[in-house]
């Protein structure tokens, strides 16, 4: 066991190191035995190098400690903002797209200082801002949609995954955001799995015709139980160590993981394009890869504290107290 690395984070690392380090053999398997025509060849090959550039990006940070993981979270959400201000053409209003990007880099300081009451305060002080500087252009036509769209921004990009990211403030931060990442992409797998092997209705026709009732209910159940196991040895002895509670964040992380791609579906229907962007090949753009972690943040964030089992323990106002 590397020193002073929570087992959990450890064996999370040492399983994702596994799974690339097997699939190679596994698409070989395949390809001997007749189950990966070409063209499904190529897409898999494609997938699984862009997984060897995301999973080592993705985990180290949240490895090494509590600031690399708040600016690897920090930066996650700035280029996912990019992507998202580019498709809708946010970007084109720049004012309030630097007042966005603004309040992005208050939020990731507030973070970085264990500054909670910073941290409150932004989400409702850069709404006010947006809303405010919006009338600096004097263009009453289009005003609503610039400024519903940044507001719609800053709550994605800057609110909520920056209470994911406030999580590295967390004794168990680190584990614990590890154990999040880990049960999201699984929880995509789960549902794409169990859809394939007994969905029949579908969940949401005309904004994802692939998804179905089958496969939300079998990743509900499956991810539940997967992040109430790791749960349990990451919050061992604390509060939250009780079946309800483990249970009810399993539910959460998947349900919210679920909704968070429907919404961002939705938005891409709305706008008429496939993927947010091409950024990493084989999957998008970053937005498309990371889109159910928007919502389980918040969930996950004010579940445990509510139950008492956030540790917020580490000094505040790391930057500004003295």
């Amino acid at each position: 066991m590397i020193l002073g690395l929570h087992p959990v984070s450890f064996w999370i690392a040492a399983s994702i190191g596994g799974v690339l380090a097997i699939t190679p053999l596994l698409f070989l398997l395949l390809e001997k035995v007749g189950k990966l025509p070409p063209a499904l060849k190529t897409d898999v090959w494609t997938r699984y190098r862009s997984w060897l550039v995301l999973a080592p990006v993705m985990v180290i940070p949240l490895l090494v400690g509590r600031l690399p993981a708040i600016l690897g979270v920090g930066l996650l959400a700035t280029l996912c903002y990019r992507e998202f201000a580019r498709a809708t053409g946010l970007f084109r209003q720049r004012l309030v797209s630097a007042l966005v990007a603004l309040g992005g880099l208050l939020v990731t300081f507030a973070i970085a200082d264990n500054w909670l009451g910073l941290f409150d305060a932004l989400m409702s002080l850069i709404v006010c801002a947006i809303v405010i500087f919006s009338l600096f252009a004097d263009q009453p036509k289009g005003y609503i949609q610039r400024v519903a769209l940044g507001v719609l921004a800053f709550m994605f990009f800057g609110v909520s995954l920056g209470h994911f990211s406030f999580l590295a403030n967390d004794r168990l931060g680190r584990p614990l955001q590890l154990a999040i990442l880990a049960c999201i992409e699984l929880n995509d797998i789960f549902a794409y799995c169990c859809g394939k092997a007994f969905g029949r209705r579908k969940l949401s026709p005309i904004t994802s015709p692939n998804k179905t009732i089958g496969g939300a209910l079998g990743a509900l159940v499956l991810t539940s139980a997967l992040f109430a196991t790791l749960a349990h040895f990451i919050f061992k002895g604390t509060v939250i160590d009780q079946p309800v509670h483990l249970l009810a964040l399993g539910a959460l992380l998947s349900l919210t993981g679920q909704w968070g791609d429907l919404v961002m579906s939705s938005i891409k229907r709305d706008l008429g394009i496939k993927d947010m962007a091409a950024t990493i090949p084989g999957h998008g753009g970053l937005l498309d890869r990371f889109d159910s972690l928007i919502f389980v943040g918040p969930a996950l964030f004010h579940y445990l504290a509510y139950f008492g089992g956030l540790s917020l323990d580490l000094p505040t106002r790391v930057f500004t107290g003295h």
